[in-house]
C-alpha cells in the first residue's frame, strides 16, 4: 500500500482490546499511514485488555467511553478534538457484544434484557456515535466512518444468535445516517462485512473453528485476514474513496457471492 495515505488526518478508533482485535490492527495501519487518533473502549474493556501497549506503540491517547452513553460520547468527541488539535477525519466503530452469546442462551430462548443490551451495544451505539459527532460538527467534510459487520446480517448462521439482528440494525443505521450526514456535511458512512476472523469476539461463538475452516473452503480467495481488513479500512478512511458511502462492503474472499465450491462439493462425493 502507498505510504502516508492518512497524513494529517485525525480520528477515533473504537474497540481495540488486544493484538487479536481488528481495531488493534487498524490502529497500527493508520499509524503507519501517518494518521493520528484517540483510542476508546468501554471502561471494563480498558481493565481487561492491553490498550496501553497499543497507545504507546502508536503514540496515541486513550479516552474511555461507554458507547451506549451519549454523555460519555459527548465527552469523548470533545476531548478527542482538543487532544488531536482539530476536527476528525475518520472514525472506526468496532463494537459488538452479546450477553446471550456469552451465556450460551439459544436464540429462540433469548433473554430480552440481554437482547436489548446486544442491540444497544452492537447496533444502536453507531447511531449514538454519529448523532453526537453531527451535533458537535466533529467530523470534517469528506470524513469517513466505518463500522464492522458480518454476513449473518443477511443470511442465517444459527450460532451467531442475536448478534445477527444487531448487525442488521447496524447496517441499516449506516445507510440511513449516511444519507443525512452525506447531505449535511459530505461525511461518508460504510460497513465492512469481514470474513470470519480469529479475534477474541469471533472465538466466543460456538463452533467458530469449524465455520472458519468451512468459510476458507467456500471463498475463492480464502478468508480475508485481519491485517487485510485493516488495510481496507485505511483505504476507506483515505481520500481515494471519497464517493463511497452508504454501502455494505463485503471483504470476504468472495464468500458472499459463492454458491458452492468444488472443494466443498468433493467432500459430499466421497
Amino acid at each position: 500500500m502507498a505510504k502516508e495515505l492518512l497524513q494529517g488526518k485525525r480520528g477515533i478508533i473504537f474497540g481495540a482490546l488486544n493484538e487479536q482485535s481488528i481495531a488493534w490492527k487498524v490502529a497500527e495501519k493508520v499509524h503507519e499511514q501517518g494518521g493520528t487518533f484517540v483510542l476508546s473502549n468501554a471502561p471494563i474493556a480498558l481493565r481487561m485488555g492491553n490498550l496501553h501497549q497499543l497507545a504507546e506503540q502508536t503514540s496515541s491517547t486513550i479516552i474511555g467511553a461507554d458507547a451506549t452513553s451519549v454523555e460519555d460520547l459527548q465527552n469523548l468527541f470533545t476531548s478527542a478534538q482538543e487532544k488531536l488539535g482539530g476536527k476528525l477525519d475518520f472514525v472506526l466503530h468496532s463494537i459488538g457484544m452479546s450477553p446471550n452469546v456469552r451465556k450460551n442462551v439459544a436464540y429462540t430462548q433469548s433473554n430480552y434484557d440481554y437482547y436489548q443490551k446486544t442491540l444497544d451495544i452492537s447496533g444502536i451505539s453507531l447511531h449514538k456515535v454519529l448523532k453526537v459527532a453531527m451535533e458537535q460538527d466533529a467530523i470534517n467534510e469528506w470524513g469517513s466512518v466505518v463500522a464492522l459487520t458480518y454476513i449473518a446480517a443477511q443470511r442465517i448462521f444459527p450460532d451467531y444468535n442475536d448478534m445477527a439482528d444487531a448487525k442488521s440494525l447496524l447496517e441499516s443505521i449506516a445507510r440511513s445516517f449516511g444519507y443525512h450526514y452525506g447531505t449535511h456535511k459530505k461525511v461518508r458512512i460504510n460497513t465492512i462485512s469481514q470474513s470470519p476472523s480469529m479475534t477474541t469476539a469471533g472465538s466466543g461463538i460456538k463452533g467458530f473453528d469449524a465455520f472458519f475452516n468451512y468459510a476458507e473452503q467456500m471463498s475463492p480467495l480464502g478468508n480475508a485476514s485481519v491485517e487485510a481488513c485493516a488495510d481496507y479500512c485505511v483505504s476507506l478512511f483515505s481520500d481515494l474513496t471519497r464517493y463511497v458511502t452508504m454501502q455494505n462492503l463485503f471483504h470476504d474472499g468472495g464468500f458472499s457471492a459463492t454458491g458452492v465450491t468444488k472443494v466443498v462439493m468433493d467432500k459430499f462425493m466421497e
